[in-house]
């Protein structure tokens, strides 16, 4: 197996509240999964390094990055916005999420046929360019794929994201940039109200209805894979986030495990096609922990080719 997953040291240590839905629980279920499916034994581990400053103003106004490390608190927390707080251990932690991506794509660039899945928070697809918003403090996503295009002078690089929430700090720093395409499917209207009509000619993307299942995810996002091989990406990003889950209530949408497992293969099969299988996946959302820890699994066995059902 060529899939290596990424951590970062503080990842598990923010925590600004334990009534906060996004709490390092998360990943403590996520590897609990990977330990009971045996995932765990076969997948290459590594521990990230934190993302160096110059990288997160690929995708970030310095000012911004400037901010965030002088609003850092010494004890206690501090809210950024009304969703997205700091302790003293929630920049560490930030500054390993987006290194987690920019160490992947090195890895995954670095050879073929190689699959990378970061266990990092917090997440970041709701981070804009000058803005924190969401639980999101840097854009991960984002980052990696300026990384990728700055450091392997790509000129084409897709982002997909399967949250139940739209991607809009993601859209907000890539619209208009055609060296990076973005798929995004998410419910509509919802948090954060954003995403369709799409703001860009990069941008496609698929908005779901409150209760929409996987028949429905599935024929909404399936003129991606063809739009996808059209583009011919040199590498593949996909901000996972797994909040569209049936048994999440973070979210009105009811994919199953299968359902990511679809997705996440009918990837790997557009990678195989345009970018000899060069994928990197990154945390954003999923909320119940089983169902999180589960949907991850599959994630990573479709990644993977897996042809098993789930």
């Amino acid at each position: 197996m060529t899939i290596k997953i990424f951590r970062g040291k503080d990842c598990v240590h923010h925590d600004v509240s334990g009534e906060h839905p996004e709490h390092p629980d998360r990943l403590y279920a996520i590897d609990d999964q990977l330990l009971s499916s045996g995932l765990d034994m076969v997948c290459q581990h590594t521990d990230a390094k934190p993302v160096k400053r110059e990288n997160l103003a690929l995708a970030h106004d310095p000012y911004y990055v400037d901010s965030i490390f002088q609003r850092a608190p010494k004890t206690g927390v501090i809210w950024l916005e009304q969703d997205t707080g700091m302790t003293p251990i929630t920049l560490s932690a930030a500054l390993y999420a987006a290194g987690a991506g920019c160490d992947a794509v090195d890895w995954v660039m670095d050879g073929e046929n190689r699959q990378a899945f970061c266990a990092v928070r917090p997440p970041g697809h709701h981070a804009e360019y000058d803005n924190a918003m969401g639980f999101c403090l840097f854009n991960n996503i984002a980052v990696a794929a300026r990384y990728a295009v700055k450091k392997y002078d790509l000129s084409r690089v897709a982002i997909v994201d399967f949250d139940v929430h739209h991607g809009n700090g993601t859209e907000h720093i890539i619209a208009g940039d055609q060296r990076i395409m973005m798929c995004s499917s998410f419910q509509h209207p919802f948090y954060p109200h954003s995403g369709s009509p799409v703001s860009a000619s990069n941008i496609l993307c698929a908005p779901l209805e409150a209760g929409a299942n996987g028949e429905a995810f599935r024929k909404a996002v399936s003129y991606w894979f063809d739009a996808l091989i059209n583009y011919q990406p040199q590498l593949i990003l996909i901000s996972a986030g797994f909040d569209a889950h049936a048994e999440d209530h973070m979210g009105q949408l009811r994919l199953r495990e299968d359902d990511y497992h679809w997705v996440s293969q009918q990837l790997r099969k557009v990678a195989d096609k345009v970018c000899h299988g060069r994928i990197v996946s990154m945390l954003e959302g999923g909320y119940n922990l089983s169902a999180l820890g589960r949907s991850v699994v599959a994630h990573i066995k479709g990644l993977h080719g897996d042809d098993t059902s789930h």
